[in-house]
């Protein structure tokens, strides 16, 4: 029995509201939590300085706040033109296009941000199991979970080919190796760690667990081609 088709009109709206409510709630509450912290670059930032903005983390989670109004005017777009053309789950795609490049460059950027010496300092590479976990701290760990926490909860959703679990974690493991191999490359004087890769791979499979019931899977996708175009109003 398909659960959604059961409910009323008014039941599915408040089911999409309170779920587009919940992640604007817990965003809005870490702002909140992190508002000292990042008010810490909003001169450099308003001034449109480089330094002190782009190349801090502080800056670069302002900009990522302020840019979220932008954002959901790129879904609105995009949500709209996929309606015009008739296209099925047009919000949810939409979102999922967004809600990954959104979620996941400010990340990618905080990780090659280079340290003091780039260029000077020689090549580090940690490729010790768990030894790099009781230096990361909590806040570490944190930030490693999130840096394709978005991409895991979103691809799976927009695209059909990675709607399952182990396609996930090959995604997740694939973009972090990348990440730290460019780290290694560029010689950023960053450390390249295996547990890196690591938990940032374990933040995208607990990212795509958290959005599972709305993947786009291929009996999903296929019901939605077959749905019929809504009819024109007026």
């Amino acid at each position: 029995m398909n659960l959604d088709a059961s409910l009323s009109a008014p039941a599915r709206r408040a089911r999409r509201i309170a779920g587009l409510g919940l992640p604007v709630l817990g965003v809005a509450g870490g702002a909140y939590v992190l508002r000292r912290p990042l008010m810490m670059s909003a001169p450099q930032c308003m001034a449109g300085q480089w330094h002190g903005c782009f190349d801090t983390f502080n800056g670069v989670m302002l900009m990522t706040l302020v840019a979220l109004p932008l954002s959901a005017l790129v879904v609105c777009a995009l949500a709209y033109r996929r309606r015009a053309a008739g296209a099925a789950s047009a919000w949810r795609l939409s979102l999922a296009e967004v809600g990954m490049v959104h979620g996941t460059v400010p990340f990618v950027w905080l990780i090659l941000m280079p340290g003091a010496e780039p260029g000077v300092a020689p090549a580090r590479v940690s490729l010790v199991p768990l030894r790099d976990l009781v230096t990361m701290g909590t806040l570490g760990i944190t930030g490693n979970l999130l840096v394709f926490a978005s991409l895991g909860a979103f691809a799976p959703v927009r695209f059909t080919a990675l709607a399952s679990l182990p396609r996930i974690l090959a995604l997740g493991a694939g973009c972090s190796v990348l990440v730290e191999t460019a780290q290694y490359v560029l010689r950023l004087d960053r450390v390249s760690s295996v547990d890196d890769v690591l938990v940032n791979t374990a933040g995208a499979v607990l990212a795509g667990l958290a959005s599972r019931r709305w993947w786009r899977t291929p009996a999903r996708a296929e019901a939605d081609r077959e749905r019929p175009e809504p009819a024109p109003v007026g």
